[in-house]
């Protein structure tokens, strides 16, 4: 069987620059060079993968603006679960909000997987994950 490995994600957004702006600062995600494709987006560089941000004017058949653990997602993994948690905070992410709202955050940090776990979503109402898992190469 030949090894394979993810190379990256794809996501429609409605604003390519807004989208790329909310990964770049809370995530620390630089951009990438991309080729001159006839639909406008972004690449950006998460360690040795990728994430791409292509314009849908449509954006996503999703509607509901809380973030929904059974629907497709990524993760991203963090060495410091807690900080991230305060990064969040700081960009106005909460525990607390009320369900519908765009800035909720949901944390498990003691989940079924075995390791601390949240979510939000960007501004296309994208769920995003974070968690606490093992980094690779560590045991």
């Amino acid at each position: 069987m030949p090894k394979i490995l993810l190379h990256h994600v794809s996501y429609p957004v409605r604003d390519v620059e807004a989208s790329a702006s909310f990964y770049e600062s809370l995530f620390n995600l630089e951009r990438l060079d991309r080729p001159p494709f006839s639909i406008p987006g972004v690449w950006l560089e998460c360690h040795d993968r990728q994430i791409h941000l292509v314009l849908n004017e449509a954006g996503t058949y999703r509607t509901k603006s809380s973030p929904d653990i059974a629907d497709v997602h990524f993760a991203f993994c963090t060495d410091d679960f807690e900080e991230m948690v305060e990064r969040l905070e700081a960009a106005g992410f909460r525990e607390d909000l009320p369900e519908g709202d765009r800035k909720r955050l949901l944390i498990l940090r003691e989940g079924l997987a075995g390791f601390p776990q949240l979510y939000l979503l960007d501004p296309d109402l994208n769920t995003i994950e974070v968690n606490a898992a093992p980094m690779p190469g560590e045991p």
